[in-house]
């Protein structure tokens, strides 16, 4: 008597991450607009900031969308616990990245703060419209049937 396993496969489908271009194209986008804007109202600091901000946010998306990729093609069942994991790190980064900038130093820590948070959101929407508009299945369909000879065709032979 055999005992089924319940330990998946790896999906046959590979993980796409095609969003992390789009997502980086519209941050730069947004910090393109952002920064100009922060430099009028906190200098140079502020423009700096929020550029760096932009690059954390980018930096730190990529790197978790691919470690959640990389847990998917192990198993799906760990992919929760590799964006739990991912969404860790980089607070514990973040925060350390905060702490070691001096008050007044080079970059307005604000500015910085307040990119991240905006660059966060317009990941999350970038992600969301992948998602919206991409054809996920559920389950994997079916292969498409192999063709078939057709039996009214040309004849071969000598």
């Amino acid at each position: 008597m055999t005992v089924p396993s319940t330990a998946r496969t790896p999906p046959d489908a590979p993980w796409d991450l095609s969003f992390l271009r789009a997502g980086a194209l519209v941050t730069a986008l947004a910090a393109a607009v952002g920064a100009p804007v922060a430099g009028l109202l906190a200098g140079w600091a502020g423009a700096l900031g929020v550029l760096l901000g932009a690059v954390i946010v980018t930096v730190f998306f990529a790197v978790s969308s691919s470690a959640v990729a990389f847990a998917g093609r192990i198993g799906d069942t760990l992919t929760l616990p590799a964006a739990l994991l991912a969404f860790f790190v980089k607070a514990l980064l973040l925060f350390a990245i905060l702490d070691a900038l001096p008050v007044d130093g080079w970059v307005d820590r604000r500015a910085l703060a307040w990119a991240v948070v905006v660059g966060a959101l317009v990941w999350s929407g970038v992600q969301l419209r992948w998602v919206w508009t991409r054809s996920l299945y559920y389950v994997t369909p079916p292969r498409p049937p192999a063709p078939r000879a057709d039996p009214d065709g040309p004849a071969t032979g000598g």
